[in-house]
């Protein structure tokens, strides 16, 4: 399926807590907020690409348990509230600890207004390549240090900072690393 955009009038946007209502309402899809105030609504993951967010999933989850006191990762159902008043979800992200605990815990619970350090994005067959790179400059214009938009369908990889795209990863016979936001981390992209 792709994606639908609902478009509203100004004067009927959904206020944070409205979106977080109507989302949970119904969760059998993904649904972000851009920064025009449209709506997006996604399918969810098909088989194959669920399977590769499992694969990340793990490296992240390992990666985590030997740095735990550095951040919080966090998977493909948490929407951040971004400054310019989108709400978009990644695949996967992570918050420095540091910033992860300013927070109100009534912030934590719903979309936190804050936008993650690190960011993963993977494309699904139905997914808009042209779409998921403007999502990643999204990302990074709203502070996120490093993004990593992973191309399972043409086997190639797409690494932002805080300069853009800085990096295009041609074949998957090749890595990707964590930098200085996530050090040590490292993704093989093979065994994706």
């Amino acid at each position: 399926m792709d994606q639908i955009i609902l478009k509203f009038p100004e004067h009927t946007q959904f206020t944070d807590d409205e979106l977080f209502d109507f989302c949970a309402t119904n969760d059998w899809f993904r649904i972000e907020r851009n920064k025009s105030g449209q709506l997006i609504i996604m399918s969810p993951s098909g088989g194959i690409t669920g399977a590769i967010h499992f694969k990340i999933y793990r490296v992240l989850s390992e990666w985590a348990d030997l740095h735990e006191d550095l951040g919080v990762l966090m998977d493909a159902s948490v929407g951040f509230r971004l400054s310019d008043k989108s709400v978009l979800a990644p695949d996967a992200a992570f918050v420095l600890r540091e910033r992860w605990n300013i927070l109100t815990d009534e912030q934590k619970e719903k979309f936190p207004p804050l936008c993650p350090d690190f960011v993963i994005e993977v494309r699904s067959p139905s997914d808009s390549l042209p779409q998921l790179k403007l999502k990643m400059t999204d990302w990074i214009n709203n502070g996120c240090r490093l993004a990593w938009l992973i191309d399972p369908i043409k086997r190639n990889a797409f690494v932002y900072t805080s300069q853009g795209l800085v990096r295009t990863v041609e074949t998957f016979d090749d890595q990707l690393d964590g930098a200085d936001v996530m050090p040590g981390l490292v993704l093989n992209l093979r065994k994706l």
